[in-house]
């Protein structure tokens, strides 16, 4: 499996995925159920409904750097269609344009709901992740941590560590800093943060 560096560039790779494959695999299991049950009417329907969403999805992908835009056309996306994963990436692109508009509590707002959601393919993670970033740039440190708590999976445990030891830093515990750092290196994270070994190096040196 191919290693992605970024927490972006992994939403672009589940994003791509969804593009690619999304409808294809709503669709398979639309139709083995409606071959199964005879439910000929209600499988076309949702095949139909499927691509539609698939459709509107990719629509407004392209509308990202408009926060305005993006922000009513994933309310109408919501109401229109029950598709949780196109949602959550939905959600995550108008959480990235509302920060860098510096619209920080919609940025909350659309991540909270990822999070909610459990899309789950490191979608709620990722939305943790970012949402711990959001708070701590707003002062709120202490709840930064405590959203980080929630990260479990194995796979952004490396992530989690470093960012606690920013957070950590921020508030001037150097020791709580360091151990959170070299918990992120013994889980890898200098492959994907090479800044990482930099910062634990200029504490260790203080």
């Amino acid at each position: 499996m191919e290693i992605y560096s970024t927490e972006e560039q992994q939403v672009d790779a589940i994003k791509q995925f969804y593009k690619d494959y999304g409808l294809s695999i709503g669709i398979g299991v639309v139709v083995g159920l409606g071959g199964l049950y005879g439910w000929n009417y209600y499988s076309d329907m949702k095949i139909e409904k499927a691509e539609e969403a698939s459709q509107a999805f990719q629509t407004l992908t392209t509308k990202s750097s408009d926060e305005a835009a993006m922000i009513a056309g994933v309310a109408e996306f919501s109401k229109n269609y029950d598709q949780k994963g196109y949602q959550s990436l939905l959600d995550l692109i108008v959480a990235k344009t509302a920060v860098e508009a510096k619209d920080f509590p919609k940025a909350e707002e659309a991540l909270k709901k990822v999070i909610a959601a459990k899309p789950g393919a490191g979608l709620d993670t990722i939305a943790m992740l970012r949402l711990a970033r959001i708070q701590a740039e707003q002062g709120q440190v202490d709840t930064a941590l405590t959203t980080l708590d929630q990260v479990t999976d194995k796979a952004f445990l490396a992530q989690r560590e470093e960012l606690k030891g920013d957070f950590f830093v921020r508030q001037g515990q150097a020791d709580k800093a360091k151990t959170a750092y070299q918990a992120a290196m013994d889980n890898g994270g200098v492959v994907t943060s090479p800044a990482l070994k930099i910062k634990l190096d200029n504490l260790n040196q203080a």
